[in-house]
C-alpha cells in the first residue's frame, strides 16, 4: 500500500486509536502520529520506522510486524495478549513531530495521567527525549528512568525510533526496549538472529 503526498495530507490533524490491551502491562508513548499512521490506523506504520523490527529485535514480538497498510490480526492479537499498548504525547497527526505547539505538548502530561489512572501499566516508555524534556518542563532529563508521578507505575525515556533520530540503531532500540520490556513483566521471546 502507498499514499501520495496530496492522499497523506488528507489526513493532518486525524487521529490513531490507542492501543491499550487489558491488562496494560507496557505502555509505548510515542510523540505523535504521522499522516501514514493517521492514514492506516496503526502506530508507527510508516515504512522505514524502526519501531516494529526494534520490538522483534528485542523479543517483544514472536515476528516481524509490517504496520505500514495497518495492523494484521495475529500481530494485533499478540501485542494485545503481552500486555503492550501504544500511545502518543499529542494526539494529533502531523508530517513532522516539529510542527506540534508547544501548548499540546503541554497538555501532554495530562493526557497520559488519564491513561495511566484508567489502565494502571506497570511501565510507561515515552520514546523521544526531547519531546519528553519539552512536555514535562524539563530540560535536562536523560534518557533512562525518571521520576514518575504514577504510584506502581515506573516511568523510562528511550529514543525514538523515527529514522530522523540517527543516533539510534534497530540493534541498540531493540536493546533499549528488551530492558523495558522485562521491567513491565511482559514475555520475551529468545532475540532473533540478524
Amino acid at each position: 500500500m502507498g499514499f501520495t503526498q496530496a492522499q497523506l495530507q488528507e489526513f493532518h490533524g486525524h487521529t490513531v486509536p490507542d492501543l491499550l490491551p487489558d491488562p496494560l502491562r507496557l505502555l509505548f508513548v510515542g510523540i505523535n502520529p504521522s499522516l501514514w499512521s493517521a492514514a492506516t490506523g496503526a502506530h508507527f506504520g510508516r515504512p522505514g520506522n524502526r519501531f516494529y523490527p526494534a520490538l522483534h529485535r528485542a523479543g517483544i514480538t514472536s515476528r516481524l510486524v509490517d504496520a505500514s497498510a495497518g495492523y494484521p490480526e495475529e500481530d494485533l492479537a499478540e501485542l494485545r495478549a503481552k500486555g503492550v499498548g501504544v500511545s502518543n504525547l499529542v494526539p494529533r497527526a502531523t508530517a513532522r513531530a516539529d510542527e506540534l505547539t508547544r501548548a499540546e505538548l503541554a497538555a501532554a502530561p495530562a493526557r497520559l495521567d488519564a491513561v495511566v489512572a484508567e489502565h494502571a501499566p506497570a511501565v510507561v516508555a515515552v520514546l523521544g527525549i526531547t519531546a519528553f524534556r519539552q512536555a514535562v518542563g524539563r530540560p535536562k532529563a536523560t534518557a533512562g528512568e525518571q521520576e514518575s508521578p504514577w504510584p506502581g507505575t515506573r516511568l523510562l525515556v528511550a529514543p525514538n525510533p523515527s529514522g530522523l533520530n540517527a543516533h539510534a540503531t534497530v540493534d541498540s532500540l531493540g536493546r533499549d526496549y528488551r530492558a523495558i520490556a522485562e521491567a513491565a513483566g511482559v514475555p520475551l521471546a529468545d532475540v532473533p538472529d540478524h
